[in-house]
């Protein structure tokens, strides 16, 4: 007999290498095309934006982990924990291919500072989605308070260090503002 904890594992199993199947037949390069990979990327407006294993957005992804966390401990607490993160992995595997899709590509070309965004690697995508984990996790094993305070902490560090952060992002896709754009772009 499969225990849910199995299930849920399988399930997310399943999940990433249908993710990765969907963005490689979507054209998305496996890795970098510059040929290398590295464990962090931190130069902006690179070639390897998106492309390595970690980079400044690795921190909005851990973020969205802690929101997933936090809306399934709202609306589905009769749910197991891991139960909750195969569907916050659906969750994120659905924004990873969406955000890869030409569509919020042009969008981020036109509405943020990303001019020359060219969607994400699959290793990139795959790092994203075990970084919300990471973060998933983290808030089911925290207090409250401390995922509030850290994911506060990150937004303030990247807003801080880039120009942008998840809160930016969201409101930049969403609603552009030309003056956020002119901020972000150190003008």
């Amino acid at each position: 007999m499969m225990t849910k904890r199995r299930i849920a594992g399988m399930t997310i199993l399943f999940l990433i290498i249908a993710t990765a199947t969907i963005l490689i037949a979507m054209g998305r390069p496996p890795i970098c095309t510059c040929g290398t990979i590295s464990l962090w990327h931190g130069a902006i407006n690179s070639n390897q934006d998106s492309q390595q294993l970690s980079d400044w957005y690795s921190f909005s992804h851990i973020i969205h982990g802690f929101l997933f966390f936090g809306g399934g401990w709202l609306l589905l607490r009769r749910y197991s924990v891991p139960v909750r993160l195969a569907l916050a992995v659906t969750l994120e595997s659905g924004w990873e291919i969406l955000e890869n899709s030409p569509i919020i590509i042009d969008r981020y070309r036109t509405a943020t500072i990303a001019l020359g965004y060219n969607g994400d690697s699959v290793l990139n995508s795959m790092s994203d989605i075990g970084m919300m984990m990471l973060g998933f996790l983290f808030a089911s094993r925290v207090p409250a308070k401390v995922t509030i305070l850290t994911a506060i902490a990150f937004e303030l560090f990247t807003l801080w260090a880039i120009r942008d952060n998840l809160t930016l992002n969201i409101l930049m896709l969403a609603a552009p503002i030309d003056a956020v754009r002119v901020w972000q772009a150190g003008a």
